[in-house]
């Protein structure tokens, strides 16, 4: 695995080639791969089900920079399926059955936030699980210095914040944060530290 910087031995990824496009399909009803305890394959589900049972499934998530090394941070619609109405600094969510992580990750910061176009640097890849959900992470880091177009029916709103403010934010425990960010995030931060 690799540090924040992407360290690790996996190549930078571009958001110029996916092969993916948008899915027609209600999100509901798209089917996701799922994986067993040790990150293997293990069938598909539909969305609604994974999310009815709580099944292991893969995710990913993009944390966005600019070059000035501001964070973009995002407040989630009130109409989520998971987390609704908090803060996230990750464009990520769900890989498809069939779908390549790193074509996923290019898809959902596309969809999420408008960003194509970019490097992603593979972070870390590492399991998630609490009551609500259960996932392994592909996790990835990016830069960008153009616009962000929030997709409205996931991103109520959202902005660029220094590190040291988010670190700020992050401490208030009136401030609503996403609980698998907030463990990717001072995963992310503590290799900044070290």
């Amino acid at each position: 695995m690799g540090g924040p910087d992407g360290a690790g031995g996996r190549p930078r990824l571009s958001t110029r080639s996916s092969p993916c496009g948008r899915l027609a399909a209600v999100a509901a009803d798209e089917v996701l791969g799922l994986v067993d305890d040790e990150g293997a394959d293990a069938g598909s589900a539909p969305r609604w089900r994974v999310r009815r049972d709580n099944l292991r499934h893969r995710a990913t998530a993009v944390l966005l920079r600019d070059p000035a090394g501001r964070v973009y941070v995002h407040r989630r619609t009130e109409d989520k399926d998971v987390y609704p109405d908090a803060h996230d600094c990750w464009a990520g969510g769900c890989v498809l059955a069939g779908e390549d992580p790193d074509a996923a990750a290019v898809r959902e910061l596309a969809e999420e936030l408008g960003v194509s176009g970019v490097e992603l640097t593979p972070l870390w890849v590492a399991p998630y699980a609490d009551d609500t959900t259960r996932y392994v992470s592909h996790t990835y880091a990016a830069v960008w210095d153009g616009p962000v177009v929030h997709q409205p029916s996931e991103v109520a709103s959202g902005g660029w914040m220094t590190v040291a403010e988010l670190r700020a934010h992050l401490a208030d425990p009136d401030w609503p944060f996403v609980p698998d960010g907030r463990v990717g995030i001072e995963r992310w931060l503590a290799g900044l530290d070290g």
